[in-house]
């Protein structure tokens, strides 16, 4: 897996990108890009992020109003050439460090995702109803897929977060699969966040009963209570944040989280790339934010925090320090 670059770095990575999309760099600039460029495997890596990231973005050009979609890229690529003579500096930048608290991801793999029976897109929330009457919500960037059988009810969750109203059926046990165990419902309520090696259980009415997928463990979770587990074993158990809950009203809620925390929630909620600066990682962050409109979310931390949004590319934007 390859090693998560530097806040420094991807904001490199970024202007760099910036200026050469806009297909009229000088020979210069194309130099000192490539010195960027070859200094390190780290500076690779962040740059192949910010092509994945926006060549993401490259369908505005194929929009049914293709006039719409141009106007909007030459106001963006207006606010770039504001910000091109400070790049000749960027090849400075080798060898900075500063860490984000940002996951890094680099090639989610989608393609089953594409095809479930149950899914949502990013930044999409929704609920459905199951063949039993049991209720599901859906998170950001969710798919699972359904088995219901004579004997059994079976989600099986692909990837993303759903919340469970279970229906009651006392010959048809309910049970949520994810590639770290098989999560059985007692009468219950439930949140199952599938993450990358591990699952996240919290558990709100009743009780859940959790199978690993890499051993014969067992063990019962009931409402209150939290847990974190990958194939072979239960990392950590405590009490269910009642927050988690929130999500399922269209809300994210921090408390006391820093906002390098907060930024890794809401970037769940965006396409393309949501940064924090390291300077202002480390602040603390209250109160309650709408997750169907992000850019509203980030307008409300400047109204709390020294802070504001700094955007570097359309689908690039970086909260930063107000001074």
């Amino acid at each position: 897996m390859s090693a998560r670059p530097s806040h420094a770095i991807l904001q490199a990575a970024a202007e760099w990108y910036a200026v050469l999309r806009m297909g009229d760099a000088t020979h210069e600039e194309k130099a000192h890009w490539q010195t960027w460029l070859d200094a390190s495997s780290e500076h690779r890596t962040a740059w192949h992020y910010v092509e994945r990231i926006s060549q993401s973005f490259a369908v505005l050009q194929d929009m049914p109003d293709p006039v719409s979609a141009s106007e909007w890229l030459v106001e963006a690529n207006s606010r770039l050439q504001r910000r091109r003579r400070a790049l000749l500096g960027i090849a400075g930048l080798i060898g900075l460090g500063g860490l984000t608290g940002l996951t890094w991801r680099l090639s989610p793999d989608a393609l089953l995702a594409w095809t479930a029976d149950y899914r949502t897109g990013t930044g999409e929330l929704r609920d459905v109803y199951l063949p039993d009457g049991t209720r599901v919500w859906l998170n950001t960037a969710t798919a699972f897929n359904l088995a219901f059988g004579t004997t059994t009810r079976e989600v099986k969750l692909l990837r993303g977060e759903i919340f469970v109203e279970t229906a009651h059926d006392p010959m048809r046990p309910f049970v949520v699969a994810t590639s770290e165990g098989r999560l059985r419902a007692l009468g219950t309520r439930f949140n199952v966040l599938q993450g990358e090696g591990a699952t996240l259980l919290s558990v709100y009415a009743g009780a859940v009963e959790v199978t690993l997928r890499g051993s014969d463990q067992r063990t019962v979770v009931p409402a209150g209570q939290e847990i974190r587990f990958t194939r072979d074993r239960i990392l950590w158990t405590r009490h269910a944040d009642p927050a988690r809950e929130a999500w399922t009203r269209g809300v994210l809620i921090a408390r006391d989280i820093t906002l390098g925390e907060f930024v890794e929630q809401l970037q769940r909620y965006r396409s393309g790339h949501l940064g924090v600066a390291d300077e202002v990682a480390g602040l603390r962050v209250y109160g309650s934010f709408p997750l169907r409109d992000t850019d509203r979310a980030i307008a409300m931390l400047a109204t709390v925090l020294s802070v504001r949004a700094h955007e570097t590319l359309p689908w690039w934007i970086t909260i930063v320090g107000s001074r």
